[in-house]
């Protein structure tokens, strides 16, 4: 694979681009000459060009190309927008005020795009009503129809999401290990340093003492996600804090999981609220009760996306440290046809 290119005979300027693909997870080729960056300029995913080198590099004349950057550190440079045009650069990057601009950039150029991963977060009416659960099944459900899916635990006092799947004891980073993060994150480099079974990687809780997830890691484990993934589930807290705000702007549906009784769509009613301030297509998932399911939706004002099956001898399952059993289950049935009717399958 291609690496950005680097073309720059200034050592301090050279210091600051290696620094910043580092923190991008990327490595530069470098031209330290105008002339060595011929061959390479019409292959590299991008190239940076310092202020030092960019009438050099002009007089080669190089042929037009799009993923040209001016970075200089002399931003009084009058003369720079000349550069910039001369070498056919897109823009002129200022250090050290654009780091964070130029970290995007490289991580682009080395990882671009290739999923556009749909984000479906599910959320609890009230405690206890399976919205983990629900959660968990469709992330196996869509990893084993050869989906890359994230499952992401947001809900620290939840008791771990990989204890669901019977996976608590598999090796990985978990949320206090990735909660320092913000900006631009490779998801080849998240992925490497999650438990990861087959097409689904887990983003779930130690043991320890509980934690609230910032949203700028948020928001980095879910834009590197989108770019890496088909599909991200997200198992909300009843609570909606921060980083559970930043996951439902993100999301393409909530899913809100109501018990069919009096006391459940109360409680539902309450939980509805903060969900829906974050997310524009919320829809409810009800679990059998006293309550005809269009009526549960139509109290609450939302669709309804499907009415929960009960499955026999599933908390007992769960208990032995099994994940849910899905194949040829109700609930399996249930998870890939909502899958299909949410077009994320």
């Amino acid at each position: 694979m291609h690496r950005p290119l680097a073309v720059t005979a200034d050592r301090d300027l050279l210091d600051d681009l290696l620094r910043v693909a580092a923190a991008a997870g990327v490595e530069l080729d470098v031209a330290h000459e105008a002339a060595q960056a011929r061959p390479r300029w019409r292959t590299a995913p991008l190239v940076v060009v310092g202020a030092d080198l960019a009438d050099a590099l002009a007089a080669t004349g190089p042929p037009p190309r799009q993923g040209v950057l001016l970075v200089t550190s002399d931003p009084a440079d009058p003369s720079m927008w000349r550069r910039c045009v001369s070498v056919g650069a897109s823009a002129v990057l200022e250090l050290p005020d654009a780091e964070r601009l130029l970290v995007d950039e490289f991580a682009e150029a080395a990882e671009p795009s290739s999923r556009a991963g749909a984000v479906v977060c599910v959320a609890g009416g009230r405690g206890g009503v399976g919205a983990t659960v629900l959660a968990a099944s469709l992330a196996l459900t869509a990893a084993r129809s050869g989906s890359r899916t994230l499952l992401v635990d947001a809900d620290p006092l939840g008791g771990g999401i990989d204890v669901v799947l019977g996976q608590e004891e598999a090796t990985g980073a978990r949320w206090p290990d990735i909660v320092g993060r913000e900006g631009r994150v490779s998801y080849a480099a998240l992925q490497g340093a999650l438990p990861t079974f087959g097409e689904l990687t887990v983003l779930s809780w130690h043991r320890g003492e509980p934690m609230r997830i910032p949203r700028e890691a948020m928001r980095a484990v879910l834009e590197a996600a989108r770019r890496g993934c088909d599909l991200v589930v997200v198992d909300l807290p009843r609570f909606v804090d921060a980083g559970a705000e930043e996951a439902l702007s993100r999301s393409g549906v909530a899913l809100l999981v109501v018990s069919a009784d009096v006391r459940g769509v109360l409680a539902a009613g309450q939980a509805l609220a903060g969900v829906r301030e974050h997310s524009g297509d919320v829809r409810v998932v009800v679990r059998g009760g006293s309550l005809d399911p269009g009526v549960v939706a139509q109290s609450l004002g939302v669709p309804l996306a499907g009415l929960l099956p009960e499955q026999r001898g599933l908390a007992e399952v769960l208990d032995r440290g099994d994940a849910p059993p899905l194949k040829r289950t109700p609930l399996g049935r249930f998870c890939g046809e909502l899958l299909a009717g949410l077009s994320v399958s």
